[in-house]
């Protein structure tokens, strides 16, 4: 299990994270936050594999998804792999509520 970051630590340094929706297309409807990329949970795991992402091993990243499971595994995933990513805790629902 990754470490994990709420709502209001990633509202107070939002700035200092690449945030990455790990959501399914259709879910983006719903809302997003502000500033996030969409890399759903198997395209990041794709994306590691291949090496298609390395340029961001440099910077921090947190990842998130409705409610926080698949948030969790990518940034498990992407940990494993070198890179140095937190989990929003409870993810879009505990952001938007």
């Amino acid at each position: 299990m990754s470490n994990s970051i709420t709502k209001e630590e990633l509202k107070q340094n939002s700035e200092e994270y690449v945030i990455i929706d790990v959501r399914e297309i259709d879910e983006l409807q719903k809302g997003k936050i502000e500033n996030s990329q969409h890399m759903s949970l198997g395209l990041v795991i794709r994306n590691v594999k291949q090496g298609k992402i390395d340029e961001l091993k440099s910077k921090k990243i947190c990842t998130y998804c409705a409610s926080g499971y698949r948030g969790n595994i990518a940034s498990d995933e992407l940990n494993k792999a070198g890179f140095s990513a937190v989990n929003l805790d409870g993810g879009f629902m505990a952001w938007s509520a």
